[in-house]
């Protein structure tokens, strides 16, 4: 019997974990106790987590590992050493979950996945996204306004993980059967709103001035870094999946398949999403956006190789040569 492994992709990072959960749920079930393990493949190698899938545990009868950013898996020899793996273990409670926002990983990785275990979670249409606000409220004996719910989807990443993390502030805030408004959103939401790579991007990509997208890039990188979620690498990693879909968003204007269908299965299916890469598609050309890839890709490299100590000024540097240098170096004399 071959390995258990999943691969789940696509941009609906909530459907995502619920269908992790359902498989741990279903291996406690079988085996009882499980160790749980997750990795990032930008962060951890691949013979890092197939030792823990080859070693047996002492404390427990099965192992679950998630590793997100499975697109990130590129190499030859990883690929093949997750396969050869795949193709040699018999064992059934130990169980390899890979995940990627992304639509797809490796094409051998991806083939490799029995049909049965893959799925692409795409994300929710608006109409969608509006009843999943609604339903949620309700279930938790509250309701909303309709401007309030469109309030939400402006404020915060449209996958249903974020969404149920931010709204569920409302249920703390706010008494049972309470009517959530535009003024409750905008005072809930814009005080603990956190920064990410994701929010970053979004003010990159804004329609304003290189000056200011430059001045409020910096503040909210600071507040980024001054928060829990501070990984340089996660944030580099964030920043290039943006910049990946922008090439993306190149290439599908390119090739005139803007239509709603298209940009839906390629991950743009919300009308904040469509307008925040149609923005950014006029700050920045298909071939800057390449340069920018590569410019993310060497800065990742370079804080691997030299740690900590100067992260904070790569990083600034490196959204300065992304809104002002449009993916161009500085000179090392450039103020």
């Amino acid at each position: 019997m071959a390995a258990s492994v999943y691969l789940f992709t696509g941009p609906e990072i909530g459907e995502q974990n619920d269908a992790v959960q359902k498989i741990k749920s279903s291996l406690k079930k079988q085996f009882g106790e499980i160790e749980e393990y997750l990795f990032y493949a930008n962060e951890s190698s691949v013979p890092e987590f197939l030792s823990v899938l080859q070693n047996e545990s002492l404390f427990a009868s099965a192992t679950c590992v998630v590793v997100k950013n499975a697109d990130l898996i590129k190499k030859k020899d990883d690929v093949t050493q997750i396969t050869d793996w795949m193709e040699n273990s018999s064992s059934t409670s130990n169980v390899l979950i890979l995940q990627s926002e992304e639509i797809s990983v490796d094409s051998k990785l991806e083939k490799a996945v029995p049909t049965a275990n893959k799925k692409v979670f795409w994300e929710m249409f608006e109409s969608d996204k509006i009843s999943w606000i609604k339903n949620f409220f309700k279930k938790n004996e509250c309701s909303i306004e309709d401007d309030a719910v469109q309030l939400i989807l402006d404020m915060v990443e449209n996958n249903t993980a974020s969404l149920r993390m931010e709204c569920s502030r409302f249920f703390i805030l706010f008494p049972k059967g309470h009517v959530v408004s535009v003024d409750d959103v905008d005072a809930v939401l814009s005080h603990n709103r956190e920064e990410s790579a994701f929010s970053l991007f979004a003010e990159m990509a804004s329609a304003a001035s290189e000056s200011e997208r430059l001045e409020k890039s910096l503040e909210i990188l600071q507040k980024i870094r001054l928060s829990k979620e501070n990984s340089s690498v996660m944030i580099i990693a964030g920043l290039s999946s943006c910049f990946r879909k922008l090439s993306l968003w190149h290439k599908l204007r390119a090739e005139g398949k803007t239509d709603d269908f298209n940009l839906k299965i390629n991950g743009f299916s919300s009308k904040k999403m469509k307008s925040q890469y149609a923005s950014a598609s006029k700050n920045w050309t298909s071939g800057q956006t390449i340069a920018i890839l590569a410019l993310l890709a060497s800065l990742d490299i370079n804080i691997r190789s030299t740690g900590a100590l100067l992260e904070d000024v790569l990083l600034q540097r490196v959204i300065y040569e992304i809104i002002i240098k449009k993916g161009g170096q500085s000179a090392a004399y450039e103020i």
